[in-house]
Formats: structure tokens, C-alpha cells, sequence
């Protein structure tokens, strides 16, 4: 880290618990000191050195257009000229609404709020209310946000950190939320079995324990089992949403979730996101019902104006165009790991990606352990010193953006092979 940056950091660390708003931007999972970001453009970011980044990281996965793009920060603007926040309905709100119930029909009425933890959490809320359970089913490994009821063996930055609960989560509450290992059906049905489970709540594809597919009978067998045990099925999509396809999860895998949440893609940068599904569950909302949810800027009009942008530039066209480009990214990664005789295996969704230092597929949260988190972080160093971003953990999925055209990722992948061969 160089003199700006280190003096910046040196005054956050006054400042912020670990010198960052969020853990895993501390960069305890590689070691070493995080840079300051100073601005972005397309595929790039700087930092207030002046060092450029080729960025997979994309503010965790909402700048499918990249960074800046012209058409959200002119919808920003002309937004921001008319008031940044009202606290009342605008039309904004309906038509962000409206475009992503077209893409996922399935979610015929939904509700916007501020962050990811606000979505599923009110989502867990509603199927409690709605079945009359108190019992919430989780995997190992797949992070919804930082409420109670989730930091019990989750991923993302509490793996990071090692931490495997959080202290100050009660654990009577803990005790509601039971976990089964991802793409583990039989341990899904014997838990459904010895508990009154109100809802499964799962990662389509995981990206906060690395980037975890499902197997093929997964998805469905969730929805059988749900169904079966009258449980409600929740797909957290916050971080697959219009990443593994324009459609989301019952796009790719042709199955349906009783209840979505969405952020990060529907925000296009801006803190939003939203909780959604069967019309008869969102009217216990209130005020249509009596189950409690309310924001000051839940639907805030910059938001939804940067949202709408970004879903209109999400075109069937320029989603393939993406998928195709993380698709030789990934394949690039893998030639590059063979090459010099490292194990490795990586895979993608859609724009969304990831890889672990290890040679046999990767399953469960079990199998990401196994993985070589040293070599990772010595990987991620040399990627970072030739001018690649990517995410600070093993335990984390990357992104790939319509901005990243064939040259950026040729320009990439030299510099990852170059990275592949000093990290041996």
C-alpha cells in the first residue's frame, strides 16, 4: 500500500472498527493493508495513488455496466435535480417495480427497502407469519445478511474472520435456525422432519462461500421438500439476481421460490433492495395486513432511478455478451492453472464467477475449506500487484461487467497467468 492510501487508513483505524464499514474491505483474509479507491471508470478503478485495477469485484456484484456508466449517472442526475428523498410514493418506485416483475413474473407483488439484511430479513419475517413457525432452514456456508436469525455458521466475511457464530446473537434465537451442508437433500429432509420449519432460505448459487453451483436435483429437490412439509421456499437472489440470468434463479434452474430477495443488480450501485413472491403472502404486508415493515428510504428516488437505468442496459443481447466473456475468463483461468501444474477448479453463471486452489469440484462449504486459502492469498497479491482486482477471501464469487470487453479480459488474463506462475 502506498503513502496516500497507508495515511488515509491510518486515520480510519480512528475512526471505524478495523479501520473499514464493512469486514471483509480490511483484507484479513489475505493479509496485507487495503488501498484507497478513488474513482472508477468502465471496467477500472484507481486509487488515490494513481494505481489502476482491472476490478471483478464490481462494489460486490451491483455494477453490471461497470463503473460510472453514462446512462445511470445521467438518470442520477436528472433524479438528483428533482429532490433526493420525499418519504412518499413516486413514480420512480412503480416503475422499477414493474420492470423487474416483467423479468421475474414470478414475483408478482414486492416491497423495496434499503440493503440485503433488510430483505431477508423481512422476507423470514413474513413466512413466520404466514405459516405460524418459528424454525428457519439455512446451508452452510450461504450468507443473507447480518440479522440474528442468520449468523449462525454463515459465510462471506463471518468465514473470513472465522468466526463461527456471532457473540451478542441470543441463542435462543440461534436455536431457531438450523443448518444442512448445500446440495445435501438428505440432510434438508431429516431436518424438516424433526422440525416445524417456516421457511428454506438458500443461495440459487452461492457467491458468499465462494462460488458454489447447485447440483442439478438440488434446486428442485428444495422445492419438493418445501412443498411437501409446507414450508416456504426463499431464494435469496440479492447477489444472483440478473447475474445468473435476466430471469434469476427460475430462469436458469426452472424452479420456483414462494418468496425472492433481490439487491446489489436492482440498485445499479445505490443502497437498495427488495423482498417479493406470491401475491397472497406480500398482502400480510402491512399496511395491506398486519405483519410490520417499514423505511424512511426504502424506494428513494435516486435509487430507483439508478436501478431502472441499469435494468434497461440489461438487454437479452448484452446479458449473453457478458455470460460469454465470464465463460472464457474462467476457461483462460483454468488453461493458466494447468499450465504451471496448479490445482485449481473454477466455473461461472451467467456474469457471475469464481475458483478455488483445489483440484476436485467444489460442493459444500466443507469442500471450499479444504481449499488452499495460503496459495489464494498469495495469488491474490501478485494479481493485485499486476493490476487485478479481485476479491479479498477465497470465501467470495467474482463479477464480470458489459464494460469488460474482449481486450480488458485478453489484458486480464496475461496478468493472471503472469500471477498463476509467481504464486507457485
Amino acid at each position: 500500500m502506498t503513502s496516500r492510501s497507508r495515511e488515509i487508513m491510518r486515520r480510519a483505524t480512528e475512526l471505524f472498527p478495523g479501520g473499514v464499514n464493512s469486514p471483509v474491505r480490511a483484507f484479513r483474509g489475505v493479509g496485507g493493508e487495503p488501498f484507497v479507491v478513488e474513482r472508477g471508470d468502465g471496467p477500472r478503478i484507481w486509487d488515490v495513488d494513481g494505481n489502476e485495477f482491472i476490478d471483478y469485484v464490481l462494489s460486490w456484484g451491483p455494477l453490471v455496466h461497470g463503473h460510472a456508466p453514462p446512462r445511470v449517472i445521467a438518470a442520477l442526475d436528472a433524479a438528483m435535480r428533482r429532490g433526493t428523498s420525499f418519504g412518499i410514493p413516486t413514480e420512480g418506485e412503480v416503475a422499477l417495480a414493474e420492470a423487474v416483475t416483467e423479468r421475474m413474473p414470478h414475483v408478482e407483488m414486492l416491497r423495496f427497502v434499503s440493503s440485503g439484511t433488510e430483505a431477508t430479513m423481512s422476507a423470514i419475517r413474513l413466512a413466520r407469519a404466514f405459516t405460524g413457525r418459528d424454525v428457519v432452514l439455512k446451508f452452510d456456508g450461504c450468507y443473507h445478511g447480518h440479522a440474528d436469525s442468520f449468523l449462525v455458521r454463515a459465510g462471506s466475511g463471518v468465514a473470513t474472520l472465522g468466526l463461527a457464530n456471532s457473540p451478542g446473537v441470543p441463542q435462543s434465537l440461534a436455536s431457531l435456525t438450523v443448518v444442512a451442508p448445500f446440495n445435501d437433500l438428505d440432510a434438508v429432509e431429516q431436518l424438516l422432519r424433526l422440525n416445524q420449519v417456516a421457511a428454506i432460505i438458500v443461495e440459487p448459487v452461492v457467491g458468499n462461500a465462494g462460488f458454489i453451483a447447485p447440483d442439478p436435483a438440488f434446486l428442485p429437490g428444495l422445492r419438493e421438500l418445501a412443498s411437501r412439509h409446507e414450508a416456504l421456499l426463499i431464494f435469496d437472489e440479492v447477489m444472483t439476481g440478473f447475474r445468473i440470468a435476466l430471469g434469476g434463479a427460475r430462469e436458469r434452474f426452472n424452479v420456483t421460490a414462494d418468496l425472492t430477495t433481490l439487491g446489489k443488480v436492482i440498485g445499479g450501485g445505490l443502497p437498495v433492495a427488495a423482498y417479493g413472491g406470491r401475491r397472497e403472502l406480500m398482502e400480510l404486508i402491512a399496511p395491506s395486513g398486519s405483519v410490520y415493515q417499514a423505511g424512511t428510504l426504502s424506494g428513494n428516488p435516486l435509487a430507483m432511478a439508478a436501478g431502472l437505468a441499469t435494468l434497461e442496459d440489461l438487454s437479452p443481447a448484452v446479458q449473453e455478451c457478458i455470460a460469454t466473456g465470464t465463460a472464457r475468463l474462467v476457461h483462460g483461468l483454468r488453461e493458466s492453472a494447468m499450465r504451471y501444474g496448479v490445482p485449481l477448479t473454477a466455473d461461472c453463471a451467467g456474469s457471475m464467477w469464481g475458483f478455488f486452489f483445489r483440484a476436485e469440484p467444489v460442493r459444500s462449504f466443507a469442500d471450499a475449506k479444504t481449499s488452499d486459502v495460503e496459495r489464494f492469498r498469495r495469488f491474490f497479491h501478485a494479481a493485485l500487484d499486476r493490476g487485478v482486482y479481485l476479491a479479498p477471501s477465497a470465501f467470495e464469487a467474482a463479477f464480470m461487467s458489459s464494460a469488460h470487453d474482449d481486450a480488458v479480459i485478453d489484458a486480464t488474463l496475461d496478468r493472471l497467468d503472469d500471477a498463476m506462475r509467481a504464486s507457485k
